[in-house]
């Protein structure tokens, strides 16, 4: 028996690949979930399961991390794994499981905070990859799943529940709200790895010191 095992640690860098399993198998249980729950949290709990995919192709294999480090903080560590995890468990799928009991049981207009964040995301991956002329981690699903089922899922919502422009600017300030924050996860994370180091390397000058 391997006793080295941590669940904190498998999990810090095997999310994405978990989360894309359980998607798989929420997918073959839509139609149940469809009978069982309002139109608008359904087509809320859709916007987190194509985000799920999405974060698949982002983070699986670690090239969002190494895309965002490498080209553009030029070889500084703006990202960790710990922020990654953060930022993608706590500002996707917490808000939209806060956002899927928002609109079943508060206001069904609500969930379209989970339908705006994929629009939101998948505009930023598709004008950042035009901008620079380049592919970035999470471009496929943003042009295959983000626009075209994100769009589909707005009108759906139109279609299901009476929506006001404040209905759709409160969605879409919801989703630039939420990647606000992941701008704040990296700025703590950052602070957080620098004061580590800065003990590290205290630490280190008085052990050389005292030899």
């Amino acid at each position: 028996m391997d006793t080295s095992y941590r669940f904190s640690s498998w999990f810090l860098v095997n999310w994405s690949r978990a989360g894309l399993v359980l998607a798989v198998f929420l997918l073959a249980l839509l139609p149940f979930f469809w009978r069982g729950m309002s139109g608008a949290a359904f087509l809320a709990f859709l916007g987190l399961l194509i985000y799920i995919v999405h974060q698949y192709e982002e983070h699986a294999t670690g090239a969002f991390k190494a895309y965002v480090n490498g080209e553009l903080a030029k070889g500084r560590e703006l990202l960790t794994d710990r922020s990654i995890l953060w930022i993608n468990i706590f500002c996707v799928w917490v808000v939209d499981l806060i956002v899927i009991y928002l609109a079943a049981y508060v206001r069904p207009a609500l969930g379209l905070i989970a339908i705006y964040l994929t629009l939101f995301n998948g505009a930023l991956h598709i004008g950042f990859a035009l901008a620079r002329r380049q592919y970035n981690p999470g471009l496929w699903t943003s042009l295959i799943l983000f626009l075209p089922v994100g769009l589909t899922l707005l009108i759906g919502a139109s279609h299901l529940i009476p929506l006001t422009w404040g209905d759709q600017a409160i969605g879409l300030a919801g989703a630039v709200v939420a990647h606000l924050l992941i701008g704040v996860f990296i700025l703590l994370d950052h602070r957080m790895v620098s004061a580590q180091r800065a003990v590290h390397d205290r630490s280190g000058a008085k052990q050389a010191a005292n030899q």
